[in-house]
């Protein structure tokens, strides 16, 4: 091999194998699966990223095929960090993790209470109650106190973050 073509191969080489490599324009991306719910009346979405509570995140990570990370400190976060979510174990059939209607959250950024760490709530409708898609937690804790539905609190903590909210998104 002559002398000239060696030295023309080496900088060939290297420009095409820096052609090949990926290229990163700005903050890597990741996607996650979003679940639908409903604040104040309004659909939103939000993903379930850690729960303090095994099966919880064994569930969530089944139900959403992304994994739902187990961090048990989340249980000792203080109340006043915080925020709700209410999961229907009854009613009406739809996207829940449960198979019913989707869950309800208070306190949606941009208002006093926003937190993406939420208490756990398990609504359960009462035999003979008129079961209908509730759409903001007035609406579970008016229908809790009407004796039509119960509301548990397991001591489960999830961190699910909003990704769309009425008039935001991330």
């Amino acid at each position: 091999m002559n002398k000239h073509f060696t030295f023309l191969i080496f900088p060939i080489l290297a420009l095409l194998v820096s052609a090949c490599a990926p290229q990163v324009d700005g903050p890597a991306k990741a996607e996650l699966p979003a679940g639908k719910a409903y604040a104040e009346g309004k659909e939103i979405y939000f993903v379930h990223t850690e729960a303090s509570d095994e099966g919880v995140s064994d569930t969530l990570t089944n139900m959403m095929q992304s994994p739902v990370i187990l961090v048990p400190s989340l249980a000792n976060v203080p109340e006043e960090a915080l925020a709700e979510v209410y999961v229907f174990t009854n009613g009406v059939e739809g996207s829940g993790p449960f198979g019913f209607q989707p869950d309800v959250f208070d306190n949606p950024p941009g208002t006093e209470g926003y937190s993406p760490l939420r208490r756990l709530n398990v609504v359960t409708w009462a035999e003979g109650a008129s079961a209908r898609e509730l759409r903001s937690a007035s609406e579970v804790l008016d229908a809790r106190d009407a004796g039509e539905l119960d509301i548990e609190q397991p001591g489960v903590v999830i961190n699910m973050p909003f990704v769309v909210w009425d008039g935001g998104k991330r």
